[in-house]
């Protein structure tokens, strides 16, 4: 691959080089693919020039991170710039998921973590408290155990704003920042109109997903699997993370990159307008208008415990 095909972009502020198109780490532990196929589907993405892994410590009962694991061995390591994330609230719930990530993923440090699922407005809270999981981030980091943080969040863009808030009343500026960018979210409770800017303000490396909603965008008939990379792409972002659960669907990833040119304003504007009348009411973005993508509210138990503090006062009342 040369680098037309597979574009690069800067990271942020980190100054760090990735690929402009990033494999989710979801489907890899789909029961579809078989853990030797998933092996080859990481290892042909990064001979092929894609270095940006995304995973999670919750994904698939930790089969996605386990089979990555197996990919970046005999080498592959060195060529990957590896993010994963947990969903630990608490000091003591996110130092066990962050030790569990990379023991299962068999490296001694990721380039990046990031607060999973921040979908409600007390996530924030809970992370930044006394206690709270951003301790256990802080010294990690300290520890050489993960470079960069960010946090991710699909629901709402003012949740994202208010995590932002958070870290600035901490004197905490984030690395990365992974939110929906698609062709919908333009039109409905959109991360593009109020977060993008104030990311792009920041120098705060952004990491766009659901390009296609899971697939769910393009049930719509209005888009087109490329277009949807496309568009997503031409925003200001880092990285497009997409999922891949084959290596029919890596050629397709490849192919976005290698015939990826800038959409002009003219485009731009056409495919808004295609995808207009879908998007009313976040019919298609699920993420955002149903509990089908919040895992962590179906496994409350993955956040771990309140803050002490909130047991100090709760039982003072």
């Amino acid at each position: 691959m040369t680098d037309k095909e597979m574009p690069t972009r800067i990271l942020g502020r980190t100054g760090e080089r990735v690929s402009a198109l990033g494999l989710g780490g979801f489907h890899l532990g789909s029961p579809k693919l078989s853990s030797r196929e998933a092996v080859k589907v990481v290892r042909s993405a990064l001979d092929r020039g894609l270095n940006f892994l995304d995973n999670s410590w919750d994904y698939n009962d930790g089969e996605s991170e386990i089979r990555m694991g197996k990919a970046l061995q005999d080498g592959y390591r060195e060529k990957a710039f590896l993010m994963t994330k947990v969903d630990g609230r608490t000091k003591k719930e996110a130092n066990r998921q962050i030790h569990q990530s990379l023991k299962r993923l068999g490296v001694d440090h990721l380039d990046l973590l990031q607060h999973h699922e921040c979908i409600r407005f007390e996530d924030a809270d809970r992370i930044f408290a006394e206690g709270g999981a951003m301790e256990a981030f802080l010294e990690a980091r300290q520890a050489g155990k993960i470079r960069y943080i960010g946090f991710t969040g699909h629901k709402d863009p003012h949740i994202h704003l208010y995590m932002l808030s958070k870290a600035r009343e901490h004197a905490f500026r984030f690395d990365t920042v992974q939110m929906p960018l698609n062709l919908m979210d333009a039109h409905f409770r959109s991360f593009q109109k109020h977060v993008l800017p104030v990311l792009v303000k920041d120098e705060t490396g952004v990491l766009g997903m659901k390009s296609m909603g899971d697939g769910v965008l393009l049930k719509s008939k209005v888009v087109t699997p490329i277009e949807c990379l496309h568009y997503a792409m031409s925003l200001p972002t880092s990285v497009v993370i997409t999922g891949v659960d084959s290596l029919k669907i890596l050629e397709q990833t490849f192919e976005a990159a290698r015939t990826f040119v800038p959409l002009t304003q003219a485009q731009r504007k056409k495919l808004l307008a295609r995808s207009a009348q879908a998007a009313v009411d976040g019919k298609y973005e699920l993420f955002k208008t149903t509990s089908h993508f919040d895992s962590t509210a179906k496994n409350p138990a993955w956040l771990g415990g309140e803050p002490a503090r909130v047991k100090v006062l709760a039982g003072a009342v």
